[in-house]
């Protein structure tokens, strides 16, 4: 197995003390994370997962599961130091970041951190609304939070080359089953948007059920997609995550 081609490192060099891998939301790409080396310490890593399927992994086959594609990360991972390495994903991300983090512990450590954005836990899913459906319906769901994306699925090629990834990765999410999963060893960061309408807070809290390390939620202005208007204020607070984890480690 090639790991390389499921990282795209932003920032990742012998000055990096701790590292921040970042994992897409559903149809999203490792190319959303580009700016957050420049708002992250000059000592913090940035990496992002390089789903199958998009960009300069375009042929790629998708994944029949979610939890096969948690299989390939999680080995692509596998050699990375665990004591500061942070995972963070948002939305389908959370849930491939997490299912990741849960097999690097069973294979010998969990990570320092997980940071979970805009997702419901695995133990909230049951009832969950279904993601798929027509071409046109997932393209007004798509749109229905993220708006900035109407030009692509206006243009007739570009809307060919994006909705294959669009559609699987809304596959994957529909057939991830509900339930319990074991505890992770490392503290859980929550992040999620004020008015997000697919998690409430008290599903977010649920996150905290699946460590026996500490647990945290920050609430931040904005939707599903407040990471974006609020990028400066979470990369000041994973600023501070990523701080922690290395005070931590350098006085065990």
């Amino acid at each position: 197995m090639d790991r390389q081609r499921w990282l795209r490192r932003f920032r990742d060099d012998d000055g990096c003390d701790a590292k921040l891998v970042c994992f897409p939301h559903a149809g999203g790409w490792a190319s959303a994370y580009r700016t957050w080396a420049v708002g992250l310490p000059a000592d913090v890593g940035v990496l992002a997962i390089r789903y199958p399927g998009r960009e300069d992994r375009l042929g790629d086959p998708f994944p029949a599961r979610l939890e096969a594609l948690a299989d390939d990360i999680a080995d692509a991972l596998a050699d990375v130091p665990r004591d500061r390495l942070v995972l963070f994903g948002h939305s389908m991300g959370a849930t491939v970041a997490h299912e990741v983090a849960l097999r690097l512990q069973a294979w010998g450590g969990a990570p320092a951190g997980l940071c979970v954005s805009g997702r419901r836990p695995p133990q909230s899913l049951h009832g969950q609304r279904l993601f798929s459906g027509t071409d046109e319906e997932i393209i007004a769901d798509v749109l229905r939070f993220d708006e900035s994306r109407a030009a692509v699925f206006a243009d007739p090629d570009l809307r060919e080359l994006v909705l294959p990834a669009v559609r699987a990765d809304y596959r994957l999410v529909d057939d991830y089953p509900a339930g319990n999963r074991p505890t992770l060893d490392c503290p859980i960061y929550g992040y999620t948007g004020a008015d997000d309408p697919e998690v409430t807070r008290e599903q977010m809290h649920g996150w905290g059920d699946l460590t026996r390390a500490a647990f945290r939620l920050r609430v931040l202005p904005g939707g599903h997609f407040y990471l974006k208007d609020e990028e400066t204020a979470l990369l000041a607070d994973l600023g501070g995550v990523l701080a922690s984890i290395k005070d931590r480690t350098a006085t065990a």
